[in-house]
């Protein structure tokens, strides 16, 4: 079981995350590789929300292709090209998120491979079978 934590002794998290999650011995894990806001189809909506949704989406399918779901994410880090696209992104990642949420990571950057991405977000995830 993950044992996801926030200390007593430090001030609660600033939103929907963990400040540490110990993760047991033998525990079977998953590192996925940043996903982008981008359809099966091509299609890269405009809304950085929506971005994230599909970004979440492609996590949610490898996580089930490895047995796993969302409660196993251990930690979200995710990158925001601007400081507006924060709440879009959050909003997306608390409806994906269990609770007690994962720890979490978000950084401003400058961009991605190509302008029109804005969010990128990756996690790792684990699994005691």
């Amino acid at each position: 079981m993950l044992d996801k934590r926030t200390p007593p002794a430090m001030p609660a998290p600033f939103a929907k995350y963990s400040h540490s999650v110990v993760v047991p011995a033998g525990t079977r894990m998953l590192f996925c590789s940043g996903q982008l806001g981008v359809g099966a189809d091509g299609a890269i909506p405009e809304d950085a929300g929506a971005q994230a949704d599909l970004c979440f989406k492609a996590i949610g399918h490898m996580l089930d292709d490895a047995g796993m779901g969302f409660a196993d994410i251990v930690r979200v880090n995710a990158f925001v090209t601007d400081r507006a696209h924060m709440a879009g992104y959050m909003a997306s990642r608390d409806r994906h998120m269990p609770s007690p949420p994962p720890a979490s990571t978000l950084m401003i950057v400058t961009g991605f491979t190509r302008p029109e991405f804005k969010v990128e977000v990756e996690v790792v995830a684990a699994r005691l079978d």
